[in-house]
C-alpha cells in the first residue's frame, strides 16, 4: 500500500510539474497585445517552443577581467553613429546626439566566443539601450551598420518590460521577447531610478541571460558564435546612459 501511495504521489507531481510548466510558456496576459504586434515578424518564437532559464545567475567574483579601464576609452571604437561616449570616473557616459543613428561603442577585440559578460546601466533620461555580444559589423557605401544579438534594455515608458531579451540588431528582429508567464518575475526586476545588472553566460550554441540577478532568456542559435561587445546609444533626441562595472570571463 505504501508503494502505491508514493507512486501515486510521483505521478500527481510529474502531472502538476506538466502543467505548470504548460502553464509558464503561456503568452502572459499583459502581453498579448504584443502577439499582433509582432506576428508578422519571419523568426518571432513561438511561445510554446521557447526555453526557460531556470539557473541561478553565475558567480560574478572570480576569473573576471574589466572592459574599461577608468580612464580612457582605450580598446573601444565608436560603430554605426555619432552619439558620443566619455571616460567619467567608474562610468562611461553615452549621450545621444539628435538626428544620429544609434551608435554601439564596441570592444575592439572582436573574437569573443563563449564568456560570462555582466555590467551595470544606470538611465538619465527613460530610452532604449542594451549591450550586443558576439557582434558584428560591416561597412556599405560608406555607412557602418552594426548587427547581430543584443541583451535589450528597455525603455520604461514601452511598458511591456523586455530588459534582458535577446533582439537580433539589424538581423531580423526579436530572438527571445519575455512575454511569457514565466517572465514575469524578469519583467518586474528593472528599477529605472538605480543601477541595473545585467549578465549574459554563452557557451556555443546556448545563450542565457539575467537581470538583476532574476533568469531572463534561454535562446539558442548557431549563427552568432563570435564577435565583439558593445554599449548602445539609441538614436533620439536627448538622452544619457552610464555604464560601469563592465566585465568579462571567458570560458
Amino acid at each position: 500500500m505504501k508503494t502505491i501511495r508514493l507512486v501515486t504521489a510521483s505521478l500527481l507531481a510529474a502531472s502538476l510539474a506538466t502543467l505548470l510548466g504548460a502553464a509558464d510558456k503561456q503568452t502572459a496576459d499583459s502581453q498579448q497585445k504584443w502577439i499582433e504586434v509582432y506576428q508578422k515578424q519571419k523568426n518571432i518564437p513561438l511561445p510554446e517552443a521557447m526555453l526557460i532559464n531556470r539557473d541561478q545567475e553565475p558567480s560574478l567574483k572570480k576569473g573576471f577581467v574589466s572592459l574599461y579601464n577608468g580612464k580612457n576609452l582605450d580598446g573601444w571604437a565608436p560603430y554605426g553613429g555619432h552619439c558620443t561616449f566619455e571616460a567619467k570616473g567608474n562610468a562611461i557616459v553615452g549621450t545621444t546626439v539628435p538626428g544620429s543613428p544609434s551608435t554601439y561603442l564596441s570592444t575592439l577585440k572582436d573574437d569573443y566566443t563563449d564568456f560570462i559578460f555582466t555590467a551595470e546601466l544606470k538611465w538619465e533620461v527613460d530610452g532604449n539601450t542594451g549591450y550586443m555580444f558576439r557582434g558584428q559589423v560591416k561597412e556599405e557605401n560608406g555607412k557602418q551598420t552594426v548587427f547581430g544579438p543584443q541583451a535589450e534594455m528597455e525603455a520604461d515608458s514601452k511598458k511591456r518590460f523586455w530588459s534582458g531579451g535577446i533582439f537580433g540588431q539589424s538581423c531580423g528582429g526579436w530572438y527571445y521577447p519575455l512575454w511569457l508567464n514565466a517572465h514575469e518575475n524578469a519583467r518586474q526586476a528593472v528599477n529605472y531610478k538605480v543601477w541595473n545588472r545585467i549578465t549574459v553566460k554563452a557557451e556555443g550554441r546556448v545563450v542565457k541571460t539575467w537581470i538583476n540577478g532574476v533568469p531572463a532568456a534561454h535562446w539558442t542559435n548557431d549563427e552568432y558564435l563570435k564577435g565583439f561587445f558593445s554599449l548602445q546609444i539609441h538614436s533620439g533626441k536627448k538622452g544619457s546612459v552610464h555604464f560601469r562595472n563592465i566585465k568579462v570571463k571567458e570560458l
